[in-house]
């Protein structure tokens, strides 16, 4: 098979695009380097490496027309200032829709797409979020752009498989409380954690579930979730653990906000009903890797899609 991968040196992309070409797929990846890295696909076979903006229209349209991919993965996304909403838009609504048409022009066969669990709002109003709750993205100028676009590729007609995503980390992971704690805790600074929870997936998890929607099992949109969350507490004490810091830093205590809710829990049971069983890869063994990761290339930046209080 062919395929083209759009932020395709980023977290998930990267990881989707070895999988693929270890079982001698032809893979072409776009990617502008934002958060993306050469490194994470050095030196394979069957690889096409294009660097530039998903929001070139022309470019996409010759790549879609030269390479012909049977299957497009987009992972492509601006998330890196919550501020930004001239880049938010561009990408995620602009560039998200040029690839969107160049798949329609030229009969690409199947369309991935990913979707933040933030599309459900800061408030969901179910704990787990059900796969029928409504959309209700404001708050984050992410998770709008992000739903925009979801809907216009429910809107498109394509095959087409949207996962709709936990907190997702592990090697190559820039964006959320993973990076923020390890980078603080190697400059010696002091962290906070929230009294909330979360579900955290592993990377590689996710990847090998979307490879089984390249293969066209799937339809529609889906959850990917562990179906539990776990305190951001636990997940700050395994990155203590992992980095083996001679003294416990004693995190500062913060309450929840406002404008934030106490867990963000998906129900993934359409996903385990379609795509399997997952044995989904603990918490302690997902943030060692991470810290791997990071010991040898950095964390290349800390983000969050929300504004910091």
């Amino acid at each position: 098979m062919r395929h083209l991968i759009t932020g395709g040196l980023g977290q998930i992309g990267s990881h989707i695009a070895e999988l693929l070409l270890a079982r001698g797929d032809e893979v072409c990846v776009i990617d502008n380097l934002a958060t993306g890295r050469i490194e994470h696909l050095k030196n394979k076979n069957n690889l096409k490496i294009v660097v530039d903006t998903i929001s070139n229209r022309e470019l996409i349209n010759t790549l879609f027309q030269q390479f012909k991919p049977d299957c497009v993965i987009h992972a492509a996304c601006s998330y890196k200032d919550p501020n930004d909403w001239y880049e938010d838009t561009l990408t995620n609504c602009v560039g998200a829709t040029n690839v969107i048409k160049a798949a329609l022009e030229n009969e690409t066969k199947r369309f991935i797409y990913f979707q933040t669990a933030l599309c459900y709002g800061l408030n969901p109003i179910s704990n787990p979020i059900r796969l029928n709750d409504i959309r209700n993205p404001e708050g984050s100028s992410y998770a709008i752009s992000k739903t925009a676009n979801e809907l216009y590729l429910e809107l498109s007609g394509l095959d087409y498989v949207t996962f709709r995503l936990a907190n997702v980390i592990g090697p190559r992971n820039v964006a959320g409380p993973l990076p923020i704690f390890y980078k603080r805790l190697k400059d010696e600074k002091k962290c906070f954690v929230t009294q909330t929870r979360r579900d955290f997936v592993y990377v590689q998890d996710l990847a090998k579930i979307v490879v089984k929607a390249c293969d066209g099992i799937g339809s529609g949109a889906y959850h990917f979730s562990s179906g539990k969350d776990i305190a951001i507490l636990d997940l700050y004490n395994a990155v203590v653990n992992a980095m083996n810091l001679n003294n416990y830093p004693e995190p500062e205590i913060k309450p929840i906000n406002d404008d934030d809710t106490f867990s963000i829990l998906l129900d993934p049971q359409k996903t385990f009903d379609d795509f399997g069983y997952i044995s989904f890869t603990d918490i302690d063994t997902t943030v060692r890797n991470a810290i791997e990761y990071y010991d040898k290339f950095g964390t290349l930046g800390e983000y969050t899609h929300l504004k910091l209080k």
